[in-house]
């Protein structure tokens, strides 16, 4: 069985994240998705809309996420790799060079992001929305 692991914040999940998910899944049989906490991201300077139990339950119920892992910090991504048996460690591009001394443990994959949508975006149009005075429907 070929592992694949990713990590990320997942919140307002979008297509991208979708994409991305597909492409690593793809690559092997098992995808683990190490999701950052609330505390990891405050350390981070993020802030998220949902909370971390909710992202968690969302991922979870993606075809094509198997299992998803509590992310607390930089360094346990080498912990995660050898405990997980992880074969290739999966990234957007954006983070293209960081992680390159995984090498070492597994194959490492930057994978392109996905054209005209980021969270930092989505946030960014909600707030303009937000302070327009427009309601949305449920």
């Amino acid at each position: 069985m070929k592992k694949i692991i990713t990590y990320g914040t997942y919140d307002l999940l979008h297509r991208g994240h979708i994409n991305l998910l597909k492409r690593a899944k793809a690559m092997g049989d098992y995808l683990i998705v190490g999701l950052s906490s609330d505390e990891f991201n405050a350390i981070k300077h993020k802030k998220s809309f949902y909370a971390y139990e909710e992202r968690k339950l969302v991922l979870e119920a993606i075809r094509y996420v198997d299992e998803v892992i509590p992310e607390h910090n930089w360094e346990q991504k080498e912990r995660d790799i050898i405990d997980h048996g992880i074969d290739v460690f999966v990234m957007g591009d954006d983070w293209e060079g960081k992680f390159d001394h995984l090498a070492d443990l597994c194959e490492v994959v930057y994978l392109p992001r996905t054209e005209g949508v980021s969270t930092t975006e989505t946030k960014a149009h909600l707030r303009l929305t937000e302070s327009s005075n427009v309601e949305f429907t449920e």
